[in-house]
């Protein structure tokens, strides 16, 4: 079983975008390595510095992107395609451009959906400042120095009350930061202040593709980005770890999918069964439930990783009678799995194996290998599968 380098987002006091700077600074990135790149954006106007700072007591870095005194009374803005144009002509590596540029999309998108405009139309102010483009950017540099192969965070702290921003004075999350954050776990536990910003929602939805409990890691390394204000309550900080998860054969983080089912044709159970196993899912079964006016019903049950989650979605609201759906995150603990074919008297048997530490601790032959023998051989069917178990036991002694 392979390692993978892993890093997860302890977001337990928001994030933001000098957070995010200061916790991979924290975690050893060299600040000039990143100074050295962005220059290739062709920005000026600003510097980029870097200290040790408490907040409740607690040692972070703090990032300061200070900007010069610029001869002009208005202040700057500029559309996504200005900022796409700047980051495409930098020499940064590709992905880091796809990335920065990915990121201003998604904000470009939700400040146009609450204002009723368009991508085009939109002007970023506080946003399109230089020290967005740096943060954002500076971000995603920082991931590629970092090299890792999963990203995952915790819930996200958004905090609570009003923040005073461009459009007068706000809730907290402000709207273009509540629809970056649609689909993600968030919560908060009563400071009033805005814990999380846009530029820190838009990255976080961007990179992660795990949202939950802090994963079964060996840490590496762990890094503290300050946000700008002492709060009080709460250290004001963004924990970034680093370690190494287990590769195994199968996610994890799953998502279990649920809806109940008194109306259906029940011949139909089959084909929408066989739909969602070919379109993603690990695991698709029907429970009896009683419903309603004591009817009796079915629950049609689906687990499914996240990267076929919208199919699953898609295929139980078309395929079945359903009038919604119900959907919760959860975790799983599976054995390291193997396959391999074995030889019995009848024939070939392919068999999985589950292992844990090490130890094999199950053995399944495979029911359609064996049953294709017996049918053959005119045999019942449990001999083959008995010699088939016993060959492969032997053969893992």
């Amino acid at each position: 079983m392979t390692s993978k380098r892993s890093i997860y987002f302890d977001c337990f006091s928001g994030i933001s975008g000098d957070m995010i700077l200061g916790s991979f600074i924290d975690l050893g990135i060299n600040l000039n390595e990143i100074k050295k790149q962005l220059t290739t954006l062709n920005v000026k106007g600003y510097t980029i510095s870097s200290r040790k700072v408490k907040r409740n007591g607690f040692v972070g870095t703090k990032v300061n992107i200070n900007l010069k005194k610029l001869n002009h009374k208005e202040p700057i803005v500029r559309s996504f395609n200005d900022i796409k144009i700047i980051i495409e002509k930098s020499d940064l590596p590709k992905i880091v451009k796809s990335n920065s540029i990915e990121i201003f999309r998604r904000i470009g998108k939700v400040e146009a959906k609450v204002h009723g405009t368009t991508i085009q139309k939109i002007h970023f102010h506080e946003v399109g400042a230089i020290d967005s483009i740096i943060d954002i950017v500076g971000g995603a540099l920082g991931m590629y120095l970092l090299d890792v192969d999963e990203i995952s965070s915790s819930p996200i702290n958004t905090g609570e009350g009003t923040v005073k921003c461009q459009h007068g004075r706000l809730p907290v999350p402000a709207p273009a930061t509540m629809e970056l954050l649609k689909g993600l776990p968030c919560f908060s536990n009563g400071i009033k202040n805005e814990l999380t910003t846009p530029t820190g929602a838009a990255f976080i939805a961007h990179f992660s593709k795990k949202f939950g409990s802090f994963p079964n890691m060996r840490i590496i390394n762990s890094g503290y980005g300050a946000g700008s204000i002492d709060i009080k309550g709460i250290p004001n900080l963004l924990r970034v770890i680093v370690g190494e998860t287990k590769n195994t054969s199968q996610s994890r983080y799953m998502r279990m999918i649920e809806t109940n089912i008194d109306d259906m044709n029940p011949e139909f159970y089959d084909y929408v069964s066989d739909r969602l196993f070919k379109a993603g899912a690990t695991d698709v079964f029907f429970s009896p439930v009683h419903m309603k006016k004591n009817r009796p019903g079915v629950l049609l049950s689906i687990i499914v990783s996240n990267k076929y989650f919208d199919s699953m979605v898609s295929i139980m609201l078309e395929e079945t009678s359903t009038f919604g759906l119900r959907y919760y995150d959860i975790d799983r603990i599976i054995l390291a799995r193997e396959q391999k074919t074995i030889k019995t008297s009848f024939g070939k048997v392919r068999v999985k194996i589950g292992k844990r530490n090490r130890s094999t601790l199950t053995i399944s032959p495979e029911y359609d290998d064996c049953k294709k023998i017996a049918l053959k051989n005119e045999i019942p069917v449990k001999i083959v599968y008995e010699e088939a178990l016993s060959v492969a036991r032997n053969d893992e002694e």
